[in-house]
């Protein structure tokens, strides 16, 4: 038996094939599948120079279908079941749904994010897995190579290829000891800088907008401890005369589980956009779809509890 080539046949021709195995009639099968009658006599005259069978023979009540014809009809649907499944889109539904989802997430967004995503999850999702990639040096890079599903956080630039949907503006906040003698005399850009500070940089290297900022005024602080990440910072905050600027929504956020007071910088901070992004590859498949919106919503509502 030789092999077919596909790529030099009209796969328009089986499903007319199809309309006149089941309509027995020419003209109700050009009805069916949108063709004139001439238009489907000529498809016909077609598959019978393809199959090299007569196909169909006129009857008293229509056409009737040779031996040939009624041996290709049962593979041909479903031949042309599978590839209508391949075209469709397919559904998605969350509560069936048996998988995991990655999400690069700096701690600072996973305060927000994780109560409210992770409980919404449990109740429409309960067989999706919710795992939390650390920070990477490269997170466009780490969701591009397929080592998360979307990143969460600052994202200054957004490369080709991908995709990004801004979720709020976070502007900043400083956090001292409740008792700290700031809190009633006024944290003034003097004392603000004589006192020493924690600075949270994920890298280890490098300074932060507070730096950027009192360096356009010819000024410095010093960085007494810097640490890779956020949680422990309020903790020694608490317990010292050290003084922390964080993302306002997360100081409002951890200011109720330490003894600590929120107050404004003495000097002008610009604020920064937190962004979700995702890879264009993901933009149309319907369950990062529903993913991705969850995750949005579910920082909204995170954010707006920091409120």
């Amino acid at each position: 038996m030789h092999q077919v080539n596909l790529a030099g046949i009209d796969l328009n021709l089986l499903t007319a094939l199809e309309a006149l195995l089941r309509e027995r009639s020419v003209t109700r099968a050009a009805e069916a599948v949108g063709l004139s009658q001439p238009a489907m006599s000529r498809a016909l005259g077609r598959l019978r120079a393809l199959f090299d069978d007569r196909l169909f023979v006129r009857g008293v009540y229509g056409l009737i279908p040779t031996p040939r014809a009624m041996a290709v009809e049962e593979p041909l649907q479903r031949a042309l079941a599978g590839l209508r499944g391949v075209l469709m889109s397919p559904g998605f539904d969350p509560a069936r749904h048996q998988g995991r989802f990655r999400v690069l997430c700096p701690d600072v967004q996973c305060m927000e994010l994780l109560p409210t995503l992770a409980n919404r999850l449990q109740r429409t999702a309960p067989g999706v897995e919710l795992e939390v990639i650390s920070f990477r040096t490269d997170p466009l890079g780490t969701v591009e190579a397929g080592e998360a599903d979307l990143s969460v956080g600052y994202h200054p630039q957004i490369r080709a290829g991908f995709h990004a949907t801004k979720v709020y503006n976070s502007s900043f906040s400083c956090l001292v000891r409740a008792d700290h003698p700031v809190v009633t005399e006024g944290l003034t850009l003097k004392r603000f800088v004589d006192m020493p500070h924690i600075l949270v940089t994920v890298t280890g290297r490098g300074g932060g907008a507070v730096d950027t900022a009192l360096a356009t005024r010819g000024l410095s602080r010093q960085v007494a401890v810097r640490l890779p990440h956020f949680m422990a910072a309020p903790l020694v905050v608490a317990q010292t005369d050290m003084v922390l600027t964080v993302p306002s929504g997360l100081a409002r956020r951890i200011a109720v589980l330490a003894p600590l007071a929120i107050l404004p910088p003495p000097v002008e901070l610009p604020g920064f956009d937190v962004r979700v992004v995702w890879h264009e590859r993901f933009q149309d498949d319907p369950a990062h779809t529903w993913f991705r919106r969850e995750v949005v919503s579910a920082l909204r509502e995170g954010a707006a509890v920091s409120d």
